[in-house]
Formats: structure tokens, C-alpha cells, sequence
């Protein structure tokens, strides 16, 4: 009997990209390997990303050849230190509760870099190989986003030494974008891939029941997603929606730490025509993009953003409707390559955001052909990439 220790801080019924990344994971893991004599041992946390969307989940659950085992933490707001307090009760109850299982394969998902190395602690422990699926890059991104200069000279050079640490020592690094292959080339025990996100089912479908609004309303610029330093909404969004408030407003729906930023700002300029709402279902945001105008999608101007590739692609594309992408580096040009009807601007340029309004508005926006629209599913379905990441991942699991 073989097992594997599959570790996300972030599972459904979370609203994140983690959740939305490792739960389908899981599944199709799950089904690749219930008839042959292997257990999985998943160790996540209760439903936390947004403070605004609270939902208990079991405990503990059990299904096919999985166990789940949900471990409460304290409550945050998506502060680094709150953050900090929180994962450290993860990561303790985790080692705590696998002391005495011997695993073939430890699983361990990063955007949360301490994911990882809690993935690493435990595969060292007990000697098997480690299997690393890579997010972003957690030092260079606390380096970049944080004003604390002890977290920036402190912090960020004891999570390079941990990072060096774990990817030296994994036998497997999937990086989610191809933006970070320069920076994992002196890992040379890992073998690496390039697995990206994928279009979930849902978005393939459509809603039951769309608004339908009038003529003269305005147009609607959607943002649906994490609202933290890392998106940096707040240095593009208020001074933009100001400009055009008597043709557009502009919707958002989420949560997170630069929350208050982005309030404060529309506050700051008295801006009428933005409109934020808390986190909803997927069901729902699937019919909320459906009845915009315009979908959007932004990151903050910092070096480490040049390399990542947001979930929020792939979703917003299958949708054919017209996108916003305040973004640069490694996302431009995949947009460039795969998604004809975005408009890219400088990210936290409200001026460069307004003109590439005015640029749908004047000249519409591109569109896939049927069949690029059907090539582009059929390469990056979330079935398709989670199925390929699976048969790397059993590749992985300790030989007798």
C-alpha cells in the first residue's frame, strides 16, 4: 500500500486560486489512483481566504481513497502578520498529526510558500521524494510588495536560504508559469515542468438568467478576484472611474488585504461609479461576467508580477467578452499569443487605462475564430492540465 501526503492550505469550499487549483487536482488525482492500492492524506485548513465569506466545512472527510483533514486557524485579514500567526497553527497541527504515517510522496502547493516547506520538513523526515507545484515566488514577492524594511532585509533573505532549501531538495518543481524559469535553473536535482492554471467546466457554460439593462445604461467594467497589494486596484481604478462617470462604472467583487486602500481612495476623490460588492459562488460569477461589458484584469507594477500568470486569464477568456489587462512581463505575452479580443495597459496607470477604454469603445475588440476559441479549451481545460500534472505526480511516488 503506497501513500501520498497532499498538502494546500487553501480547499474547497474556499474562494481562491489554491482552492480552485488543488481541489480538481486532488479529484482527478483521486481517480487516477483508487484501484491501485494508494491512499491520499490531504491536510488543509478551514474555509479562511476572505474574511467577508466564512463557510464551515466537515472536519474531516472521507471519499474513494482520500482522507481530508480540515485543521481550524485563527481568524486574519489578509495582513502579512495575521497571516503569519495563521499558518503557523497549520503548520504545527500538520506536523503534529503526520509524525507517526509514513508517506511515499509528499504534495505540496505554493502560492503560500510555507506550504512548501512544510511539505519539505515532513518529505525530509521521512526520507521520500517531494513534489513542489510553484505559485509565485514568495521572497521576491514580500520583497516588492512590503514597506516594512525589516520584513524587506530581514524577512525575505531567511525565506531565500528556506526556499533554496526546498527546491534543492524536491525531486519534482512544477511552475506554474514560464516566467519563473530563469529563476529555478540551478535546481538541478528537480526535474521541472510547466503546468499552468485551467478553464474550469463551469466557465464553459452559460447562465441560467442574465440582466438584460437598457440602451442608455452605462457600460460595466467588471474586476472579480483577490483585492490585495498584488493587484494594486487602488493606484488605477478611482482616478479612472472618476474620468469616465458618465459612460461607465465600474463593479468589484472581492476581498482582501488593500481592501481598504481602494475604499479609501473612491472616498478620497468622491468617485460615484464604482460599485464593491463581497465575494460570491462561482455560479454567480459566472453570470456576473456574463452581464458586463468589459472584464479586467490588474496587477501592481513590480518587477516580481512580471513573471506570474493569473488564473483569472483563463476563465475571462472563455467568456469572448472584451479584457481590460493592466499587466506586463510573462502575462502580456501570453495574452499577446493566445487572447486576441485583451487590451493591454500599464499597470497602475489610470490614464493608460482609460485610453485602452476608449480604444474598445472606438474600435471594439478582437475575438477567436471557432476554432481558436475550441483550440484554446482543448489545451488549457482544467481536465486536460490536472490529468498531465497527475501522471507526473504518481511518476514521483517512492519505488519499493
Amino acid at each position: 500500500m503506497k501513500r501520498i501526503l497532499f498538502l494546500t492550505f487553501y480547499f474547497r469550499p474556499d474562494l481562491c486560486a489554491g482552492s480552485f487549483r488543488n481541489s480538481p487536482l486532488l479529484d482527478e488525482l483521486s481517480r487516477q489512483t483508487k484501484d491501485e492500492d494508494i491512499l491520499i492524506d490531504v491536510y488543509t485548513t478551514q474555509p479562511n481566504r476572505y474574511a467577508s465569506y466564512s463557510k464551515k466545512a466537515a472536519a474531516s472527510e472521507k471519499f474513494d481513497n482520500v482522507k481530508v483533514e480540515r485543521i481550524d486557524i485563527p481568524a486574519h485579514k489578509s495582513g502579512i502578520i495575521d497571516q503569519a500567526l495563521s499558518f503557523k497553527t497549520y503548520f504545527f497541527e500538520t506536523l503534529r498529526r503526520t509524525r507517526q504515517t509514513e508517506y511515499d510522496l509528499v504534495y505540496g502547493s505554493s502560492s503560500r510558500f510555507f506550504t512548501s516547506y512544510l511539505a519539505f520538513r515532513i518529505a525530509r523526515r521521512k526520507n521520500t521524494p517531494l513534489y513542489v507545484d510553484v505559485r509565485d515566488i514568495f521572497s521576491e514577492t514580500i520583497f516588492h510588495i512590503s514597506k516594512n524594511p525589516a520584513i524587506k532585509y530581514l524577512f525575505t533573505p531567511f525565506v531565500k536560504h528556506l526556499e533554496k532549501r526546498v527546491y534543492s531538495y524536491a525531486s519534482h518543481i512544477n511552475l506554474i508559469s514560464e516566467g519563473f524559469k530563469e529563476s529555478f535553473n540551478r535546481f538541478k536535482n528537480a526535474k521541472v515542468s510547466y503546468y499552468t492554471h485551467g478553464i474550469d467546466p463551469i466557465f464553459l457554460e452559460k447562465p441560467e438568467q442574465v440582466l438584460e439593462r437598457g440602451p442608455s445604461s452605462k457600460k460595466k467594467i467588471l474586476y472579480a478576484g483577490n483585492v490585495g497589494e498584488g493587484q494594486g486596484l487602488h493606484h488605477a481604478i478611482p482616478e479612472a472611474a472618476k474620468a469616465l462617470e458618465e459612460n461607465y462604472e465600474f463593479e468589484i467583487i472581492g476581498d482582501g488585504g488593500a481592501l481598504h486602500k481602494l475604499k479609501n481612495a473612491i472616498a478620497e476623490i468622491q468617485v460615484t461609479n464604482v460599485n464593491i460588492m463581497d465575494p460570491v459562488r462561482r455560479d454567480g460569477l459566472l453570470t456576473k461576467y456574463h452581464e458586463a461589458d468589459i472584464l479586467l484584469i490588474h496587477l501592481n507594477d513590480h518587477e516580481t508580477f512580471k513573471k506570474v500568470l493569473p488564473s483569472k486569464v483563463f476563465e475571462l477568456t472563455v467568456t469572448g467578452k472584451p479584457i481590460l489587462a493592466g499587466v506586463s512581463g510573462f502575462t502580456e505575452l501570453f495574452l499577446q499569443e493566445h487572447v486576441p479580443q485583451a487590451v493591454v495597459f500599464e499597470p497602475c496607470n489610470p490614464n493608460s487605462l482609460i485610453k485602452a477604454i476608449h480604444k474598445i469603445a472606438s474600435e471594439g475588440s478582437k475575438s477567436f475564430s471557432e476554432i481558436e476559441k475550441r483550440s484554446f479549451i482543448e489545451k488549457f481545460s482544467r481536465n486536460q492540465v490536472n490529468q498531465k500534472i497527475v501522471k507526473t505526480i504518481k511518476n514521483n511516488i517512492k519505488k519499493s
